[in-house]
């Protein structure tokens, strides 16, 4: 079976960043969690393997978070009714996902109190993982107000009197106990400056291998981030599966075969992971979008491309992913490629999302029917945007697209 090199270390790291586009002002909240839980793991003398792990656990602690609204939440109370549903739809995404599925079960308590864990049939050694991330995840809370204003070296003592008032009740003494020690010191908070949290990672991550991963790990990988991107609107739902469906079928058609096939179904996926920058606000709009609204809408496709680099890097999937609102006469964004700069892999993904979309009720309109697709497609070519070949090709077996496109 065809294998992938993949550094999942820079995976991660690049997937924690699509995840910090949901705070849209609020960025590498994940990235602060993950290197304090560490930190506070190495004191405990964690193993190496467990502190990686609470690292990734960190950075991807928020999966189940694809809302601006939901995220505001986050950043804003210690605790408020309904904090579990983003750690339950957060465990079932990496469930099911091969490569990370061993973050689940910390991922799924980790805004449980301390004393309910205690209380609860919770594994231990389980309880102080998933707790540490709860604590890593409010401390961050507590201290995010001051980075920006240069005031934490003034305020985290406070910061820490007042986790030590919780200590036993939201989180493990233990747990409490060790982070006091090691955070009252000011190189703890300044550490939490970006450049020196990127600088960091990427340190840690210069000591760890690449994984091989197989063909439906990686696809696992991409589907795992497909679903959080959808689950920001009712009207997006399954929308990255089924135009990765249409665009392989496609590809198929055009008798594209073995691992780059795969990788035209993975671009499917992830091409819009850079959406979750925008609000549900945008996205779940009747009308017409203002000027500012389709500006910060037409960026998507550009985080798209700059993130699925640093987890691509060998491959072309960042480019047919993030160039799938080019057109063929340049006037397309982001980059207003035109037709020498996109490859058939492109078009066939270009196609499939006008497709499913158009198939797909939207807040602005319902669902068109098969013949008004198809003449919409043929006006696109008949413009000069759309591929001839490729509208050509969907339309000799129209009615299994269609199937795919609302079917999934």
């Amino acid at each position: 079976m065809q294998q992938q090199h993949v550094d999942i270390h820079n995976a991660i790291t690049a997937l924690s960043c699509a995840l910090d586009l949901v705070g849209v002002d609020e960025v590498r909240h994940g990235k602060r969690v993950a290197i304090m839980a560490r930190a506070i793991a190495r004191h405990l003398n964690w193993s190496e393997v467990d502190c990686l792990s609470i690292l990734y656990a960190g950075m991807l602690h928020d999966c189940g978070v694809s809302r601006v609204h939901e995220h505001h939440q986050l950043t804003e109370t210690l605790e408020w009714d309904g904090a579990e549903d983003h750690c339950i739809r957060g465990a079932d995404y990496l469930s099911a996902c091969p490569p990370l599925a061993h973050l689940s079960a910390e991922i799924r308590y980790h805004h449980t109190r301390w004393e309910d864990l205690l209380a609860s049939s919770v594994d231990h050694r389980l309880c102080l993982r998933t707790n540490l991330l709860y604590l890593a995840d409010r401390i961050d809370m507590l201290q995010a107000p001051f980075l920006s204003t240069g005031h934490i070296l003034t305020e985290y003592p406070a910061i820490i009197a007042q986790i030590k008032t919780l200590s036993g009740i939201l989180f493990a003494p233990e747990l409490v106990d060790a982070f006091a020690e090691i955070a009252d010191v000011e190189a703890f908070w300044l550490a939490m400056e970006p450049e020196y949290l990127d600088e960091d990672l990427r340190s840690i991550g210069s000591h760890i291998p690449t994984t091989l991963l197989d063909i439906p790990a990686l696809k696992e990988l991409a589907r795992l981030f497909s679903r959080v991107v959808d689950a920001k609107s009712p009207y997006t739902d399954e929308h990255s599966q089924r135009v990765a469906h249409i665009a392989r079928q496609l590809a198929m058609d055009f008798g594209i075969k073995g691992y780059e096939l795969e990788q035209v179904e993975i671009a499917g996926l992830l091409h819009d992971i850079g959406k979750l920058r925008v609000s549900e606000d945008i996205i779940d709009k009747p009308g017409s979008l203002t000027p500012e609204e389709r500006a910060t809408m037409h960026r998507h496709s550009y985080d798209t491309f700059r993130i699925l680099q640093r987890v691509f890097d060998d491959s072309k999937i960042p480019l047919w992913a993030g160039f799938h609102h080019e057109t063929l006469i340049g006037d397309g964004y982001p980059f207003k490629n035109g037709t020498k700069e996109l490859d058939l892999e492109c078009r066939i993904i270009t196609v499939a999302d006008i497709f499913q979309a158009l198939a797909q009720e939207r807040p602005y309109r319902h669902t068109m029917s098969l013949e008004y697709i198809l003449d919409d497609l043929q006006s696109r070519v008949a413009s000069g945007h759309l591929d001839a070949g490729v509208v050509a090709k969907l339309t000799e077996n129209a009615a299994l697209y269609y199937r795919l496109a609302v079917a999934g």
